[in-house]
């Protein structure tokens, strides 16, 4: 993150980081579908730690659930400097739900979600 992503107390402005979120998301959600999906809802929102000015950002984005042509799914957002080795820091929580959708901009079915077991690649997760 750099100092044009800063508000007025020095840390990453919340609106950046959620974009970031939204992006992961989207992203997970768009490979579950193998298609176009929209965000039709954040759910829960949290910032856990303040984010600074030169810490390097890990935003992972998981499918939870898959339903007809919704889908719901967790983010974990962390954080570590960029110029000193130790344990990264989660800095926000998300989940956020969307909808497939064809050319028309119409809902559309989604795959159903694989068992637990296939892991994040295999649910659509996003490092």
């Amino acid at each position: 993150m750099s100092e044009h992503d800063t508000n007025l107390y020095g840390t990453i402005h919340g609106g950046v980081i959620m974009k970031l979120i939204d992006d992961a998301a989207a992203a997970a959600a768009g490979r579950h579908a193998n298609g176009p999906a929209v965000t039709v809802s954040v759910n829960r929102m949290a910032f856990l730690a303040p984010v600074r000015a030169g810490d390097l950002l890990t935003v992972h984005a998981e499918l939870e659930r898959a339903g007809r042509t919704s889908m719901d799914v967790g983010v974990r957002v962390t954080a570590e400097r960029w110029n000193a080795s130790g344990p990264t820091a989660e800095v926000a929580t998300a989940q956020l739900t969307f909808v497939a959708i064809d050319a028309d901009s119409r809902p559309r079915p989604v795959p159903v979600l694989d068992a637990p077991e296939a892991g994040p690649a295999g649910r659509g997760g996003t490092p």
